[in-house]
């Protein structure tokens, strides 16, 4: 005659192996909060710094456009003169690079 498991021989070994499961499972999700946990705290840290970097990136726009709009204030025709200055600048070098490319075929119309 062949022993054969019982039936509750089989359900008992089926519970412990489910009893085992939860607990390695229980320690996964243990490891798992605890890397979610570390990776927040790092990508916190990031985001603080890039935020506190941002901020001095704009305070020192802000100063150097303070810096430049008192100046413009204190010599408006300076500022004009240059901006005339350079609008007269560009459109003679408009008509030459106008004239050198012209110069090489007349016949373009």
């Amino acid at each position: 005659m062949v022993d054969t498991p019982k039936a509750d021989d089989v359900q008992e070994a089926m519970k412990k192996q489910i009893a085992e499961l939860r607990r390695e499972m229980n320690k996964i999700n243990k490891a798992l909060a605890a890397r979610a946990e570390e990776v927040s705290e790092e990508a916190s840290g990031w985001v603080s710094s890039a935020s506190d970097s941002a901020s001095r990136a704009a305070q020192q726009l802000r100063n150097r456009a303070q810096t430049v709009s008192e100046a413009v204030q204190e010599n408006p025709g300076t500022v004009s003169s240059a901006l005339v200055l350079g609008g007269v600048l560009g459109f003679v070098l408009g008509m030459l690079a106008g004239q050198a490319s012209n110069s090489h075929d007349r016949r373009w119309y």
